[in-house]
């Protein structure tokens, strides 16, 4: 038997007593009303205690959209806590009624504290030692409030974050007389400065209801599968009686021994019972309702709010996608100046980022992957991803690859949480190294040094002195490059030519004439970095594409070329407002001037010739009107395989190869009948075809006269331009050309070189420093 001390508890209750007399008084009177010298003393200590309460927009979850048919649609959603603010009129008055008659029958009459609640409170603390409750809903509203300010808060590092965090949870929850009367004193203040119907709302759209879930509305939709304004009677009583006890009587464990499945949820049933009894007393509903309510077992219908990028995974294959828009929130200072703070923006602020994703496009692109890259292969870490961007924007409209998106660092096979498109600060990618797609830096320094397309270089020399080669960058002497082609060549060609057919030993020959470390500025100021953020490398080898790069990294840079030469750097991010409609502006893609617009369109009218005619990706031609280049890239034995192709308005990147080891891809099977070299050009087709119709291009931009050089190269695009005929298989929907037996960017099996020509094909390895055509 607890024995009390009654001269002490009888003082507390006195005190007590006082004290919520004196605050009912100023509740219901202004102060400079109260009658008498005491009271107005007693007024003035009450409002020397802090009145103002901030009350700020609670935690929400922050949601991501991207574009279908030219709607918005939801792919993802974040929080720390999951809850969706409603208006009033979003709340069913079942619930509303029932968390009145249960927590605060006397809500309406009352001046922000219970008078009757509050005594009563005050006798139990006299006898039992501690501060009882007795809290109106407008105080709990209160200590709900500033238990949401004290999750907002930051610190250096995560020992001072929880310093702060505990010291501010004492002051907003803590069981002390000096916290209650501060709580009373906010209530009294809130009640004169809202109204009920807002306190109200405010008080259902903040509760806790177990684990993760606040709010009625997330509440309704988690537990019940239904929006808060369409709870039923008896779910309204459940959703009350779990935010009595969120810890215990939450109805989502079905496995839990005391209150799972096995016994009907016997504790929340109980609780439920008695929220229902409470609305019979005070008249809210009818003996019947409440006889009826009573009998109906306790059903719940969970309903998951995904957390992070496993829903636009599963909905929209847009896994990876979504973890670059986190990553580019997560660095971007726009949205706080510390990592913890954009976080806690994320994942509280209730942000409606709205993404550059086009859904329509995503799904022609993993259609067009998965059709020719399987998730998994036997004897061979393969991997392939595909990326669509606009030029002159940035924008990212696209982004998949052959494996799906898992957010566990434990993957099993044919998962992972790598994006293959991105580069290591945005998915932890080491890149891959590039072949012959690289040659368009060397091509663009060759033009804007004075040279021209219809200059002809020799392609015979193979083995390469690293003495010849200038580099004001790092001394590169010593040693030798060796370097052979994929086919057999003549003596020498024009460097139009051996564009079109990527020759190794001509773009040896013209890097001799060049600044290696010109080529890698060009490289730079067209956006290309290496995918651990370092500078390009600028030795020989490099011209033939040794350096690592990322898919998105590659397309930037030729959408800069597809835009007069001004390169913008990538975004997943259109706009972003917070739940209260203040619009966060992202850091805004970057525009610079990469190469002049003449040197621009001449790569471009230069790149042309790859899907035509006798250039390396003719089989990936769909033959449509919209003007577009093109080029190939592989290393030795394929072990890494692309094809970035442009148009004006697009530019796709497409890289399929080995994610870990050097297994040779030139002949190793993949999907409809192709192998690892030639399945680059099925899924180039498909989705040149794609957007070719729905996102088409204007005219490629003129090239300069005096870049080209002889009046006949001037006279057409080579080849014969964007409408030339496909050559050879490598269709969406059946086998692409298989490859030569060693080295890369070979002509493709189907097409009908002249006798003699450079696309006349042999076999041939490709060596130096791991690099291929």
């Amino acid at each position: 038997m607890r024995v009390v001390r009654w001269p002490g508890a009888l003082l507390m209750f006195i005190v007590m007593s006082v004290l919520a007399g004196l605050l009912v008084a100023v509740a219901v009177t202004p102060a400079v009303a109260v009658a008498g010298e005491g009271a107005s003393g007693a007024a003035a200590f009450f409002e020397d205690l802090p009145s103002y309460l901030d009350v700020q927009t609670p935690q929400q979850v922050s949601t991501v959209y991207a574009k279908q048919g030219g709607q918005d649609v939801a792919i993802a959603s974040f929080y720390a806590e999951n809850r969706t603010i409603v208006a009033a009129d979003a709340i069913a008055k079942t619930l509303q009624q029932a968390a009145i008659d249960t927590e605060d029958p006397r809500y309406y009459e009352e001046g922000g504290i219970d008078v009757i609640g509050t005594l009563r409170g005050a006798a139990a603390t006299a006898v039992g030692g501690d501060v009882q409750g007795g809290s109106s809903i407008t105080q709990q509203y209160v200590k709900n409030v500033l238990v949401q300010q004290c999750e907002q808060l930051t610190g250096k590092d995560a020992a001072a974050t929880k310093a702060k965090v505990d010291a501010c949870y004492q002051d907003a929850a803590g069981v002390t007389p000096q916290r209650k009367l501060q709580e009373m004193r906010y209530a009294i203040a809130v009640n004169k400065k809202y109204s009920k119907s807002q306190i109200l709302t405010g008080y259902l759209n903040i509760v806790g209801l177990g684990g993760r879930v606040y709010g009625a509305e997330a509440g309704a939709e988690y537990y019940f599968g239904v929006h808060a304004k369409d709870l039923s009677l008896v779910q309204s009583a459940t959703l009350v009686a779990i935010l009595n006890n969120p810890s215990n009587l939450r109805i989502d464990q079905p496995d839990n021994k005391d209150n799972g499945s096995a016994n009907g949820y016997a504790a929340t049933k109980e609780r439920r019972d008695y929220v229902l009894r409470r609305m019979l007393a005070h008249h809210s509903i009818t003996k019947a309702q409440e006889q009826q309510a009573v009998a109906t077992p306790v059903q719940p219908t969970i309903t998951e709010t995904a957390n992070g990028c496993s829903a636009a995974a599963t909905a929209h294959d847009a896994g990876y996608f979504c973890d670059y828009v986190r990553d580019q929130v997560l660095q971007d200072p726009a949205f706080g100046k510390t990592a913890a703070e954009r976080i806690a923006t994320l994942d509280t602020k209730g942000l409606q980022i709205h993404t550059s994703l086009d859904l329509d496009l995503q799904a022609q692109g993993q259609a067009a992957l998965s059709a020719y890259v399987p998730t998994t292969m036997a004897g061979v870490d393969a991997g392939g991803s595909n990326v669509t961007v606009e030029p002159g924007t940035g924008r990212i409209l696209s982004m998949v690859q052959n494996t799906t998106y898992t957010q566990s660092d434990s993957a099993t096979a044919g998962s992972t949480a790598v994006n293959y498109s991105a580069d290591s600060g945005y998915g932890n990618s080491g890149g891959f190294q590039t072949g012959s797609t690289y040659k368009v830096f060397t091509l663009a320094e060759w033009l804007a040094s004075g040279h021209t397309l219809s200059q002809s270089v020799s392609t015979t020399e193979h083995t390469f002195q690293n003495s010849e080669f200038t580099n004001s960058c790092e001394n590169v002497s010593g040693g030798t490059w060796p370097v052979s082609n994929a086919e057999s060549v003549p003596a020498s060609m024009t460097v139009q030519d051996a564009t079109t057919e990527s020759i190794n030993t001509a773009f040896g020959a013209m890097a001799k004439q060049l600044d290696l470390c010109k080529i890698a500025q060009t490289a730079q100021a067209m956006g290309i970095h290496q995918a651990d953020g370092t500078a390009p490398a600028s030795n020989p080898a490099s011209v033939l594409g040794t350096n690592t790069l990322s898919p998105i990294d590659l397309a930037e840079a030729y959408a800069g070329f597809a835009n007069d030469g001004t390169v913008c750097t990538p975004t997943a991010i259109d706009s972003v407002t917070t739940a209260d409609g203040t619009k966060i502006t992202p850091t805004p893609a970057t525009c610079t001037q990469g190469v002049s617009a003449q040197v621009a369109g001449t790569v471009d009218y230069t790149l042309q010739g790859v899907l035509n005619g006798n250039g390396t990706a003719a089989s990936a031609n769909p033959g449509d009107s919209t003007p577009k280049f093109a080029k190939t890239g592989t290393t030795d034995g394929d072990v890494q395989n692309w094809l970035v192709t442009s148009s004006t308005k697009y530019t796709n990147a497409t890289w399929i190869g080995n994610v870990q080891g050097k297994v040779r891809l030139a002949n190793w099977p993949f999907l409809q009948g192709t192998t690892g070299y030639s399945a680059k050009f099925g899924v180039g087709k498909a989705m040149m075809s794609y957007l070719d119709q729905h996102v088409g291009g204007d005219a490629l931009p003129a090239p300069d006269p005096a870049m080209v050089g002889t009046p006949e190269h001037a006279k057409a695009a080579p080849g014969g331009g964007g409408t030339a005929a496909t050559g050879g298989a490598g269709t969406a929907g059946g086998a692409a050309p298989a490859a030569p037996a060693a080295g890369a960017d070979a002509p493709d099996a189907g097409t009908a070189p002249a006798p003699g020509s450079a696309a006349a094909a042999v076999a041939g390895a490709v060596a130096g420093a791991g690099s291929g055509h």
